[in-house]
């Protein structure tokens, strides 16, 4: 097994700062999904959805799983909210779905210093509603692609990295 650990999750439910605090934690490396197909293709994301649309940042998404699978080892990875759905994500690693209730996520972001940024860079959550139908269209599909998975509401990044490390019976 290639030993890496692959937050999934809805955008906004703390994947980068936990994979952070389990980098810090078990001396892996981290990386972002979003910044390797930002790096991949040489642009923001939110320029991706804006001159070519959703349907190409899912290809590039699958670019940078492919990759992932063929080439990084005890990494933990941080994804963006769709990534899931990448069909050789199991095969990258150990899948951790980071679960919060949609209000309780928005809060969160609403509530953050730099809530504006944090939201403009999030095409999908630009309309509420529509971001919610999503979350609840997504929620089982996280709940199946995961291998295990830990509930962060009203939880900090060392808690949940605590609990990360005791279900996969990570050793530094």
């Amino acid at each position: 097994m290639k030993e890496n650990i692959v937050l999934i999750g809805f955008m906004g439910v703390g994947k980068g700062r936990t994979a952070r605090e389990l980098a810090d934690r078990t001396g892996m490396f981290a990386v972002d999904c979003d910044d390797l197909i930002e790096s991949y293709a040489n642009m923001k994301v939110k320029d991706i959805f804006e001159q070519f649309g959703e349907k190409r940042f899912r290809e590039l998404e699958r670019d940078v799983a492919l990759w992932l699978e063929k080439s990084v080892y005890n990494t933990i990875v941080s994804t963006g909210g769709g990534f899931f759905k990448v069909p050789n994500i199991n095969q990258i690693g150990k899948v951790v779905y980071l679960h919060g209730e949609f209000d309780a996520i928005i809060k969160e972001i609403s509530g953050h210093p730099n809530a504006k940024k944090k939201i403009k860079k999030r095409p999908l959550l630009q309309n509420i509603e529509q971001a919610k139908t999503l979350y609840n269209d997504r929620l089982k599909l996280y709940k199946q692609a995961a291998d295990i998975i830990v509930n962060v509401d009203g939880r900090d990044e060392q808690d949940i990295a605590k609990e990360i490390i005791k279900k996969l019976g990570i050793r530094k």
